[in-house]
């Protein structure tokens, strides 16, 4: 076969080179005609051409010059069709095209050149000269065209973009919990409508993306707004206060106050405690065994030391931990609460250790928890002794101010938010520039809100954290596996995976990732878009290569699976452009999980929607007068406390042998 193909390309070379020949000997003629009578004067003529001459004569090929001329075109375009040079992938068609323009116009045009005002002889020469030049052009731009490529790789698609497409859900699929988010994708070279939807929130949602990315414009203010406008309860962590808290507000005004709704708006923060409400973390109603005292002294300290998270396990780590629950489940037990808030906490764990451990030691139900720190102090164990206690007692001091103090005493509502009978939107409010102290405090209130809301018989509720790593939920994953069932939709936005390992370890930063059902990406780089890539898998493609050679080109045509999303795609999005995947329900499937859109949002009525935002309405009137006085009376109250609890161990000669002092370690 192969030598069959040989022969048949070698007779086509021969036809071509046949044709070509009589086209230029055609055209040798012509001129030999058109000029005979000065050609013969100087003495250039043959008998053998003349004879050829006139043999051809009689075919009235010479009669007329057009009929000439189209002859020899014809033979040379017959030439031309059959050419094969060596391809060049640099060439344009727009070249080729002009050689042929050109050519093609000046040889019927080289006639005119008989009507110059000039000699025969000058005009028979021009005319030839004119007519060669011409003729080499065409004959060039004929030859250029076939070492053109036609079929080329898309040099416009130099990134994959088209070719990296897929289709999306196009449709709007709306329950009684969903979020839908409008969006713009690319099919192809063509741009689609189509939605985000968030059909089941309860299966968690983790956003994604570095500052900048569009993560609280184009996706958490939508979360906020429609679950409010549903009637969910929520918890909102605002973390740059009060971004968030003002949208919840005036959305809150909007589709609940104006409906009449069963929703009641709480805001706390630390930094303007006229529009802030109070609320105790440590509520002795709440409480409702030890377990939750230790739940409330792991969070409370590990919030202010964020490298022990890393170390739980460890003595000097849980060793602080124990104390801290024994002082917490000690106030809670006493008078029945009446001192059990943080504050109180805190000014008890000051008292010196003869006065603590004695009035401890009358709790029996945190004798295991405090007597191996008795016995330390007994055997005069110092050193062992203060690094245990000193460090609880060190990071619980930063919190010692009049401000936290206020808020952290009162009680205008419960953290159970998503109580049928009192159903609540609660915001809290963080300040970038004392975020390891608020951050502390905020992981405990927010402990204590997760530990109410994912109850059974509770209402549809939405727990909404910006810049999650900044605060410490201990078993954040155990919420997002088991809240489902409890109607509890939990988002988690942010900036990038590496910065939750930092401040929750590797393992429980992977655990998070991976249990989300709905998962949404801005910008992000490194491990997170790999992980992120491999999450969406992968689609078939369009593969394409071509080989040149003297004769032909060579072109390779396949499918292959590649990355539907590559990492480098995803380290390359521009802000409100997000990749992610969604889950759906058994009831309501969605076929097309994935997406990689432009979020739309109408910009013009959002900005008129900020502008007429009201701002957060002063709850009560504060004097610092009034918060010093609270700070003051809360460390009264524990001085009373000591006073009157030692006075009643030495009243009671059956508390008699619990009693410390100094004197005894020197016997």
């Amino acid at each position: 076969m192969a030598l069959q193909t040989g022969e048949n390309e070698q007779a086509l070379r021969k036809i071509v080179d046949l044709t070509r020949w009589i086209a230029i000997a055609l055209l040798l003629l012509h001129f030999y005609a058109i000029g005979y009578s000065i050609f013969k004067s100087l003495g250039w003529y043959h008998h053998f051409i003349d004879r050829i001459m006139l043999t051809l004569q009689r075919t009235g090929i010479f009669t007329n010059e057009l009929t000439c001329k189209f002859l020899i075109l014809f033979f040379l375009a017959i030439s031309l069709l059959g050419a094969k040079g060596k391809k060049d992938e640099k060439l344009k068609l727009q070249k080729p095209i002009l050689y042929l323009f050109f050519g093609l116009i000046g040889y019927f045009i080289s006639y005119w050149v008989w009507y110059m005002p000039a000699s025969i002889e000058f005009r028979l020469y021009s005319y030839i000269a004119l007519t060669s030049i011409v003729f080499l052009l065409f004959l060039t731009g004929g030859t250029l065209i076939s070492r053109i490529i036609y079929t080329k790789m898309d040099n416009q698609d130099i990134f994959n973009q088209q070719n990296e497409t897929f289709p999306q859900q196009e449709e709007c699929l709306q329950n009684e919990y969903s979020i839908n988010l409008p969006a713009t994708y690319q099919l192809k070279n063509k741009f689609r409508k189509s939605w985000i939807n968030i059909i089941n929130p309860f299966r968690g949602i983790l956003v994604l993306g570095t500052p900048g990315s569009g993560k609280t414009y184009f996706i958490i203010r939508h979360i906020i707004t429609q679950h409010i406008q549903k009637g969910f309860s929520m918890f909102i962590y605002d973390f740059k206060f009060d971004d968030l808290t003002t949208i919840a507000y005036n959305h809150y005004l909007k589709y609940n106050t104006l409906q009449g709704g069963p929703l009641k708006f709480y805001s706390i923060n630390f930094d303007d405690l006229s529009r802030s409400n109070r609320c105790n973390p440590l509520d002795p109603s709440s409480m409702f065994d030890i377990t939750d005292a230790a739940e409330s002294a792991r969070t409370i300290l590990l919030g202010l030391n964020r490298e022990w998270i890393k170390r739980q396990g460890d003595f000097f780590v849980e060793s602080p931990i124990n104390f801290l629950t024994a002082i917490i489940w000690y106030l809670r037990n006493y008078r029945q609460g009446e001192y059990c808030t943080l504050p109180h906490v805190i000014e008890l764990l000051q008292l010196d250790y003869d006065t603590l451990f004695s009035i401890l030691r009358i709790e029996k139900e945190i004798e295991v928890l405090i007597n191996p720190f008795i016995m330390a102090y007994l055997n005069d164990a110092m050193e062992q002794l203060e690094g245990q206690i000193a460090s609880a007692k060190i990071a619980l001091a930063r919190l010692s101010s009049p401000q936290l103090y206020y808020i952290l005493s009162g009680n205008d509502f419960k953290l159970d938010i998503n109580n049928p009978h009192e159903p609540k939107i609660v915001t809290m409010g963080n300040n970038p520039q004392k975020v390891q102290i608020y951050g502390a405090v905020l992981s405990l209130y927010i402990n204590r809100l997760v530990k109410l809301v994912n109850q059974k018989g509770k209402i549809k509720s939405s727990l909404i954290f910006d810049e999650f790593p900044t605060i410490y939920l201990n078993n954040i994953d155990s919420l997002i596996a088991t809240a489902r069932d409890n109607l509890v939709s939990t988002t988690l936005a942010i900036q990038d995976l590496s910065q939750l390992r930092k401040d929750y370890g590797r393992e429980q930063s992977d655990v998070i990732m991976n249990i989300s059902g709905n998962v949404i990406a801005g910008q992000v780089n490194g491990d997170t878009a790999k992980q992120l890539t491999e999450r969406f898998g992968k689609i078939m493609q369009d593969r394409e290569s071509y080989s040149l050679s003297s004769a032909d080109t060579s072109i390779s045509r396949s499918k292959q699976l590649e990355s539907a999303i590559p990492a480098s795609k995803i380290s390359s999005l521009s802000s409100g452009e997000f990749v992610g995947m969604v889950a759906d329900n058994p009831n309501n499937k969605i076929n097309l999980k994935a997406f990689h859109c432009s979020i739309v949002n109408d910009h013009h009525k959002l900005e008129h929607e900020i502008q007429n935002y009201k701002k957060m309405p002063i709850i009560r009137q504060i004097t610092p007068d009034q918060v010093n006085i609270n700070y003051n009376q809360i460390k009264k109250d524990i001085q009373e406390l000591a006073f009157q609890e030692i006075q009643r161990i030495l009243n009671t000669p059956t508390l008699a042998h619990i009693l410390i002092k100094k004197k005894d370690i020197s016997k």
